[in-house]
């Protein structure tokens, strides 16, 4: 008979539901509240790039202090922090209502665009700490056996609440009121924070030494450095964020001029998504079971090419909803099989180091895919047309998809087969 997961666990996953809520809400509000305010692909990209960006900035002083401190309290602190961000961010759409036209170029309202990107970049700042806190919490709350199945309920609830429920709550938020959605953030955080207290347990790593940043880091680089397999999935995870971020940000202009829909058409379409990861988070744990590690991993990135392909090529909304569900469907069981490793096989003492550095190759690209969609936008819009040149990013994404799997599919097949 398999460990049961415990009440501590299901406070830590009704936590991380509500704060993932907030980030559903927030997928939608902060590049929406953009789009009104310009109509330039790279500026309304810099907003989810001044989310990531921290990724790239913070993820090593993340690791080195989730090493020190207790992780719950860190957990509770920068969700505080969120909370505070969200609620200057209501403030300021609030003096701003009602917003001008959208100029055919540069920026409306210009202040409100820079009070958006430095709550956007508190935000992101704070999730860096937090989200490294929690992974690194899980292996303290659940037994090592179960942590496949944990990683999947975790993951389950986290999609129901960011992609299926977050989006479309956000599209009703926004209808009511523009400063809505920030506004319910803020509380949301403060009832994850309410929670997160009642997660009793021990989450301080074990002392190993005297404090010296350097010396900690290095330890942590010299267990990556030792790890191939822990550098592959590092890596192929970073270029693979990378495409993600570069087809999601395009999605948004997507939606509004090719496929014609409003915030709730654009919610329903990352809903559709967000049921495909429900189901992966259910079933991930079995398919691993059963096809192995290696192969799950290796089938869950093939299907990244195709889908990337097919939005492109199938501008109509359900099968752009479809698409989406079974890429995401995909992505947690890829997921599933990286997180898990890593939980089991890094020490608790190196986690937070080791995982932060793990992150800072995996998630540290994401801006740059950011970016890069705005660019190739702007620079396919002249001789392509504007149709053409919302659909670039999702076409360049799927080629580099596609080369990526084949450049790590031998690796992943001989690696994490050992690990069986």
């Amino acid at each position: 008979m398999e460990p049961p997961l415990g009440p501590a666990f299901r406070r830590f996953v009704a936590a991380s539901g509500l704060t993932n809520l907030a980030d559903g809400i927030a997928t939608l509000a902060w590049a929406w509240v953009a789009s009104l305010l310009t109509r330039d692909a790279l500026l309304i990209a810099l907003v989810p790039v001044a989310l990531r960006l921290p990724w790239f900035l913070f993820a090593l002083p993340a690791g080195i202090v989730t090493d020190r401190i207790d992780r719950r309290r860190l957990i509770l602190a920068m969700d505080v922090c969120r909370g505070g961000a969200f609620a200057v961010a209501a403030g300021a759409v609030v003096a701003a209502t009602p917003f001008p036209a959208v100029p055919p170029a540069g920026v409306s309202l210009p202040w409100l665009y820079w009070a958006i990107l430095a709550a956007a970049l508190a935000v992101g700042a704070a999730e860096v700490f937090r989200d490294n806190a929690a992974q690194t919490m899980l292996p303290a709350l659940v037994p090592h056996a179960r942590l496949e199945a944990a990683n999947g309920r975790l993951w389950s609830v986290e999609m129901v609440a960011n992609a299926l429920v977050g989006p479309p709550l956000a599209a009703l938020l926004i209808g009511v009121a523009l400063a809505l959605p920030f506004a319910a953030n803020a509380a949301l955080y403060g009832a994850a924070v309410i929670l997160v207290l009642g997660v009793a347990g021990h989450f301080r790593p074990a002392g190993n030494g005297p404090r010296d940043w350097r010396r900690e880091l290095k330890e942590g680089a010299a267990f990556l450095a030792a790890s191939p397999l822990l550098r592959l999935l590092a890596v192929v995870t970073g270029v693979w964020n990378l495409f993600f971020q570069m087809a999601m940000i395009a999605l948004i202009l997507f939606t509004q001029e090719v496929l014609g829909l409003g915030a709730a058409g654009y919610g329903l379409i990352l809903a559709a998504g967000a049921l495909g990861g429900v189901a992966g988070g259910v079933f991930a744990e079995r398919i691993v079971r059963r096809v192995g590690p290696a192969a799950a991993a290796q089938w869950s990135l093939l299907t990244s090419a195709p889908c990337f392909l097919g939005i492109a090529l199938m501008p109509e909304p359900l099968a752009v909803a479809a698409v989406l569900a079974l890429f995401e469907f995909a992505g947690i069981v890829w997921n599933t099989v990286s997180v898990s490793y890593r939980q089991r096989t890094i020490p608790d003492a190196l986690l937070g180091r080791v995982n932060s550095l793990y992150r800072l190759l995996a998630w540290g690209m994401m801006p740059v895919g950011l970016l890069a969609s705005g660019v190739v936008v702007r620079a396919a819009e002249p001789a392509a047309g504007r149709e053409a040149a919302l659909a670039a990013p999702f076409l360049l994404a799927a080629a580099g998809a596609l080369l990526l799997t084949l450049a790590a599919w031998r690796g992943l097949g001989r690696g994490l087969a050992r690990t069986l």
